[in-house]
């Protein structure tokens, strides 16, 4: 995982197998206090984009170019 950050916006790459789900992840973050008092925190800090719903943090993004790619 990696973050990146400019301003108030931050930008997160995860590098994850085929059996990630972000369900899975979400559950998980609920039951983890630590991740929790992490989130309440950084709640003071970030701002939500104005496509995002209420409460959401994290947008997907469209990747729209990889130098890597080979197709």
């Amino acid at each position: 995982m990696e973050i990146y950050r400019l301003g108030t916006r931050l930008f997160m790459i995860m590098e994850v197998n085929d059996d990630f789900s972000f369900e899975r992840k979400a559950a998980m973050d609920q039951n983890n206090s630590k991740v929790q008092q992490w989130e309440e925190l950084m709640w003071k800090y970030q701002q939500p984009l104005e496509e995002a719903t209420r409460g959401e943090k994290w947008m997907l993004l469209d990747k729209i170019f990889d130098l890597n790619d080979t197709k």
